[in-house]
Parts: C-alpha cells; structure tokens; sequence
C-alpha cells in the first residue's frame, strides 16, 4: 500500500543552456564564405503542475533530486541546437512550495495551476549571430548559461470546505463514509486513519467536500500524535465539525473535556497565510464557524450522555445535532446545516477580476547604459580598492564568455563599456590596475581595470579568435620595474668604463690640449 507523504525536499537543478558554435562556411573557391555558427539550445525549466490524479508528494520522498534536460550545442551551418526538455512534475491540489526560510513562493491550487521552480539556462549565440558591419567574422562564440538550482519544501494542505475534527476513534471516518461515497479506512482502534479523507455531499443543490483529519490529542500543536503533521489540512476549510464521542469507554473523557481539548490545540495552532491578502482576512482555527457533531447516539448510553451535554453547548453558542454513523440517523440536519455555513464562506470571497491587459510603449534607447541595469559598489581588500558590480546583464555576460578566447573578452569589454560600466568606474574614483569584482565572491569574476581595453571598441582587425587589445603590453609589476631600472643603470655604467678606457688608451685626446700645442 502506497505511503501518504504531504510535506517533502525538492532538489531541482534546470538544465544548462547549450553553447553557441564557431564556424565558417567554406564553399569551393571561397575559402572563407562568412560565419555560420549555429546558437546553442535552451535548458529545460522544472515546473510543478496540479494534478487531480496525484494526492501524494510519496514519488518525491524516494526521488527528491530532479534534472531537467540540457540543452544542445549549436553547429555550422546555421544549425541551431535543439532545446532541452522541460521536466513537468505532477503536485496534488493545495500544493503549498516554500523555500528553504519557509517564505512562501507559491499556492498551487486548482487542476492544471503551474509554478516554475527552476528555469533552465538560456543557450548561447554563435557566431553568425555575433557578426555585425564592424566584426564581420567573429572567432568567437557565447557560451550557454547553467541552469537554475533551487532547494524548496513541498507541502500538502488538503481543499475542503469541512473539516471533521475530534478525538481518534470518535467517528470521524464513519460519519465521512456516511455523508458521502468516500470509503475510508475504519477501525476500533486509535490512529486507524493515517491520512486525510475527502469526500464530495451533495446537499439539495450545494455541493461542498469534506475532509476527514487523522485524530487530534491534547498537544498536537506541539507535535504529540499525529495532530502536527495534519493540522495543516485544516486550514483552507471555512468551517469545522466537533465529531464528540458520546460512548466512550474511557472514564476520565466525556464530550465537554473532549471539545475543550480539541479547542486549545485549535487556538494554539498558528494558521500561515499563503499571500499578503489573505494574511490581513486571515481567520484563526478556533474562531470559524463550527458544529457540534454527537455521534454514537443509537447507543442507550450514547443517548443519555447526548441529553446531559447538549444544553450545556448550546449555552456556548455551538449548533449541536444528535447523529449516528453507523445507523445513519441525524444526518441530513447536519448535512444541510454544513451547506449553509459553505454557502455564507463562498458568498464572502471577491471574486477575482480578470487583469486588464496592459499595452506597454516602446522607449526611446539612450546612450550608455542605465543605472538601474547595474550596481557598483566600493570595497577594501587588503588595504586596497575594490570596486564590485552586481547585476542581472553583467553578470550573464560573464557567464556567457570564454576567457580562453581574447576575442571573446574584447566583446565582453564593449558590452560593458556600452552599458556604462567604464563611466561608473571612472567617476567613483578608479584608477588604472585596480580590482573590479563582477558577481559574488564564488563564482565573480576578479580582473584588473584597463580602461585602454574599452576604450579601444572598434579596433577589430586580427586573426580570428583575437583581439588586438588584448596584444598591448600590460601595465609592468613593481619587480619589473625594479629590474628594468637596474638594467638602465648597468647599461650606463658599462658605456661610461668603455669611454673611460679608450681615453686612458689614447684613442682620443682632450680638446684643450690639441690647442695648447
């Protein structure tokens, strides 16, 4: 028998985007015909999708680590790499995914709702893709961008419009039997149902569904029994139904101790809001609407316990019916009187307006790149400078270059030259041969500024796959220099002892002493 599991660890990595191909079309008698680099795939996305099939999350309890596909490289002649598959994973309704700090990302409810947990990687372009008027043949190509990777926690919280709540073996799984076509599991002993029942009532014409929770006992809210694990399911229910066991065999319980018990852990349970509106007409458990359920009164002892406790709940404001489950006696008053409580909670939803579609106009681009598409910030490291940028196109950039090609960092030097990279760096104060950080300190790129490289944009001539920048001398070390200028001095010296000797030699004479003679 299949276990029920409603709260698990999702391990999602997206696929890696393919990347892009370096290639020339070569025909007879043009040796070199143009690029013709194909781009590299996408990756493929991991999306979680409602299945009304699916009301379990047992196949991610055995499997929790899920890839999606790569996708594939680009190659000549224009062929573009083929996209990698998306991986589509099946979630009961009232799929609640949260991160791993429990913020909630999404409530997946209703057949066929859809959340992407991780993104696949965008592939890169090749090089018939990078040519332009001024880079007419590029030898480089971009890479493909790796795939997203998200940790999330998958939790079930069961749709329904009652919920039936009470002590383990109180009648609970017989009443739901009772009211509807649902077949659950029933037993006399404590914790025969381990899982969450639904079931559909027809009554008159409402229709709403009924959920049978696993037995609370006093200290659910903190875990004891099963209460903890299933107290979530309650809480998308409008209403609640107290199932209390008239004939209990157990003498330190009746139905008053029982429906006080049950209460605290209700009020004790802290309801979590699946958004920022539902948090503000959020409605503790223990405040809804709720029903009195006296089950097991076809009993003589359930009868007479029924007729001691039944003013007494009413005194309390509770709606109380007398019924059976198992005699099916008492049932349609409570059916009915569970309808019209459905019926005033749908009455009070807003419905939800459809959103108006919105045109958006087309922006006048402007020189240079926006402050808002990046930021820099001004560090110390080791006593010295450090300028860090951060953002979504830098840092994709730099995931997209391969800095074993030097025509590909002289791209990537334009592009941030372009976006306005070069200007920040200037007016913050940066010198030439300071640290600039691009990305986090893992996975950031660290080089040292040169303005000269992007300065010089359109010097583009050179073999393929180089850059003539990149061929210009670096700024020399300390050492260098130090060896340099020993090298000049002993150069000197040795031209100094050269024309010292050839004048005590002879070889040449003073030009006083020529005229004195």
């Amino acid at each position: 028998m299949a276990a029920f599991v409603d709260r698990v660890t999702l391990h999602a990595t997206a696929g890696n985007g393919g990347h892009g191909c370096v290639s020339v079309r070569r025909e007879k008698f043009k040796p070199l015909g143009g690029p013709d680099g194909g781009n590299g795939g996408n990756g493929g996305d991991i999306t979680l999708v409602v299945d009304a099939q699916t009301t379990t999350l047992l196949s991610y309890h055995h499997l929790p680590h899920r890839t999606a596909g790569n996708g594939e490289p680009g190659r000549g002649d224009n062929r573009h790499g083929k996209n990698g598959e998306t991986l589509r994973l099946s979630v009961p309704d009232g799929t609640v995914v949260k991160d791993a700090d429990g913020n909630i990302l999404a409530d997946l409810v209703g057949e066929g709702a859809e959340y992407v947990v991780a993104h696949g990687g965008v592939g890169g372009l090749g090089n018939a893709a990078l040519a332009s008027p001024k880079r007419k043949a590029p030898g480089f190509a971009l890479l493909g961008i790796p795939g997203e990777h998200a940790d999330v926690v998958l939790e079930l919280k069961t749709v329904a419009d009652i919920a039936l709540v009470g002590f383990p073996s109180a009648g609970k799984s017989s009443l739901i039997a009772a009211l509807s076509a649902a077949r659950p599991k029933i037993a006399d002993y404590p914790f025969t149902t381990l899982v969450p029942n639904l079931g559909v009532v027809q009554a008159g014409q409402m229709r709403y569904t009924v959920a049978d929770v696993p037995g609370l006992i006093p200290g659910a809210s903190q875990g004891k029994g099963l209460g903890l694990e299933f107290l979530r399911h309650v809480e998308r229910c409008a209403a609640l139904v107290h199932v209390l066991d008239c004939a209990s065999l157990e003498t330190d319980r009746d139905p008053l101790s029982d429906l006080e018990a049950i209460e605290n852990e209700l009020a004790a349970y802290s309801v979590e809001p699946t958004s920022e509106q539902q948090a503000e007409d959020l409605i503790p458990l223990h405040e809804r609407p709720r029903l009195i359920a006296l089950n097991k009164t076809d009993l003589p002892d359930g009868t007479e316990m029924a007729d001691m406790v039944r003013e007494q709940l009413e005194e309390r404001g509770y709606r109380v019916f007398d019924v059976s489950a198992l005699a099916h006696q008492g049932l349609d008053p409570l059916k009915y009187a569970m309808g019209e409580l459905v019926e005033e909670s749908r009455a009070r939803q807003v419905p939800v307006e459809a959103s108006p579609v919105v045109t958006i106009e087309p922006k006048v681009r402007r020189k240079g790149g926006r402050p808002e598409e990046f930021t820099l910030r001004r560090e110390e490291r080791n006593l010295k400078p450090l300028f860090r940028i951060r953002g979504i196109k830098p840092e994709k950039w730099v995931a997209q270059t391969d800095f074993t090609n030097d025509e590909a960092v002289g791209y990537l030097a334009d592009r941030l030259h372009r976006l306005g990279v070069e200007d920040r760096l200037f007016s913050d104060g940066a010198r030439p041969g300071d640290t600039v950080v691009i990305g986090d300190d893992e996975t950031g790129v660290v080089f040292d500024w040169e303005p000269t490289i992007s300065t010089g944009s359109e010097v583009l001539s050179g073999p393929r796959g180089s850059d003539l920048r990149m061929e210009q001398t670096s700024r020399p070390t300390r050492g260098e220099k130090r060896k340099e200028y020993e090298d000049l001095k002993a150069a000197r010296a040795g031209v100094r002892a050269e024309m010292d000797e050839e004048r005590r030699s002879g070889l040449w004479t003073d030009y006083d002493s020529e005229t004195q003679n």
